[in-house]
């Protein structure tokens, strides 16, 4: 099972709104296939991993390690449980099961039904882990939140201009490229979007470019921004008026401060996580309203002595480490 999430970990930043998920076939102790799910759309993980098995006959007598429920309806694919119950595969382990409402362990009630023998619950937590952006998009229904920053070692976001560059090491900001290469997509308040004018987009990194998204209530911020160059898809949410242009609409929200409304829309679309990068009001709002799951801070060695404060927290770091000169930190809620 351990390798199983170790093959799903592949489709990250591939795979979404799909979860992540690996799959290993094991016949008298020895590993005889594998496969995870390489691209939204394409092939699920039971698939692939059938594929590669060279002596087809042994699956009746072999163990699938699956870190997630196998699919039992239509997506863009056909049911996964189908092609297992066809091949004939003897026994199945389930990490855990899918919280999606079309799913939610009917697939071990089908399996069981044909004779298949089926557990549950193998690595779960660390499974549940893996997929959080999808738990929590089902069961939370709203997109998973990471909060980023970057603060000098005095606890400064950016000077009293609003001038914040560079802050971060070179190895951090590629680290931040990752990551952004992860997500579904990446927000900015208005404050950010005029005094940085960020890309946003993936540039130190291999992957797709998340979805931009930026804050901007009274429409204030000029069209010759990065943001508005529409060449990634861009949402600008604000309070007074609906457009859609080609890779750029202005969503206009019935209640433009509230960030319940905010998440919503972003869940109408399937959104499955959201990179927040600030600024210091939109992350401050969000950490008070208990809307986040994970922020990542970077903390330079550098000092402003003034400037515009990070926000706080009352907690201690979960996890710590050296990034460059940088100490990166990372926080969980709940």
């Amino acid at each position: 099972m351990q390798r199983a999430l170790e093959l799903a970990e592949r489709g990250k930043g591939q795979v979404c709104p799909n979860p992540l998920v690996g799959c290993v076939i094991v016949h008298d102790g020895k590993i005889i296939g594998e496969g995870f799910h390489q691209n939204y759309g394409g092939p699920h993980a039971e698939v692939h991993a059938i594929a590669s098995v060279i002596e087809p006959k042994l699956l009746a007598q072999s163990t699938a390690y699956v870190s997630l429920e196998p699919c039992s309806h239509w997506g863009k694919t056909p049911p996964c449980i189908n092609l297992l119950i066809e091949k004939g595969i003897k026994s199945i382990q389930i990490a855990t099961l899918d919280p999606n409402p079309l799913m939610a362990g009917k697939s071990v009630q089908l399996l069981q039904d044909t004779g298949i023998e089926v557990a549950v619950g193998l690595l779960e937590q660390e499974a549940r882990w893996q997929n959080r952006r999808f738990f929590c998009q089902q069961e939370k229904h709203r997109p998973y939140l990471i909060l980023k920053w970057a603060q000098t070692k005095d606890g400064f976001l950016a000077r009293e201009n609003f001038d914040s560059k560079w802050i971060s090491t070179p190895q951090s900001r590629q680290l931040v490229h990752q990551w952004r290469a992860e997500e579904a997509a990446i927000l900015v308040g208005k404050n950010t979007a005029l005094h940085d004018n960020p890309r946003l987009n993936v540039r130190e990194w291999a992957g797709q470019d998340p979805i931009r998204v930026v804050l901007d209530s009274r429409l204030e911020l000029p069209s010759n921004l990065h943001l508005f160059d529409q060449q990634i898809p861009t949402l600008c949410y604000n309070s007074l008026k609906s457009e859609v242009l080609p890779n750029l609409e202005w969503v206009k929200l019935t209640e433009a401060h509230s960030l319940e409304v905010l998440l919503a829309d972003l869940q109408s679309r399937n959104i499955q996580s959201v990179l927040i990068e600030g600024g210091s009001q939109v992350l401050r709002q969000f950490l008070a309203a208990g809307l986040w799951d994970e922020a990542r801070v970077f903390t330079s060695p550098i000092s402003f002595e003034r400037g515009i404060a990070a926000p706080t927290f009352t907690q201690l770091p979960a996890e710590s480490y050296a990034v460059g000169e940088d100490q990166l930190e990372l926080y969980f809620h709940g």
